[in-house]
């Protein structure tokens, strides 16, 4: 009988062991395979329509009250990657749209430009964006330019 006492220690501590690996797994399975992604794309999707906030105020704020004859160049600071990974904001008309490799993040917004302006170019987000305006005769022309 005393020899089966022998056993109970390194038994005890085995059973510790693999309930504390087993909670760690099931912890980990849960965060990483649903928690955190969701909160990831969540927390992507609130960058991405910042950014697009963002870059139509800063075209804005680059077109001159009176173009007449006037030049502007502006830089434009954007993230490098939104949810870790690289995106491009494109013109679509007068509208910004945002194309971003996962399918929760996107988006689009329009940008206020005065008559007869048109909006063209895109930007990537590895680039280094800027905004450039220039008046021609048919109108102000609004460039998204890296």
């Amino acid at each position: 009988m005393t020899r089966d006492r022998g056993l109970t220690g390194p038994v005890g501590k085995s059973l510790e062991v693999a309930i504390v690996v087993l909670f760690i797994g099931l912890l980990s399975t849960t965060l990483f395979g649903g928690a955190v992604p969701e909160y990831r794309s969540a927390a992507g999707t609130e960058v991405g329509e910042r950014v697009l906030a963002l870059s139509a105020e800063r075209i804005q704020q680059t077109v001159p009250p009176s173009v007449a004859g006037a030049t502007a160049r502006h830089r434009v600071d954007l993230p490098r990657t939104i949810r870790g990974e690289s995106y491009q904001i494109r013109t679509d008309g007068r509208t910004l749209v945002l194309d971003h490799p996962h399918p929760a993040i996107g988006g689009q917004t329009p940008v206020a430009l005065p008559a007869g302006a048109t909006l063209s170019g895109s930007w990537e987000s590895h680039g280094d964006p800027a905004v450039v305006v220039r008046e021609t005769q048919d109108g102000p022309t609004v460039r998204l330019a890296s």
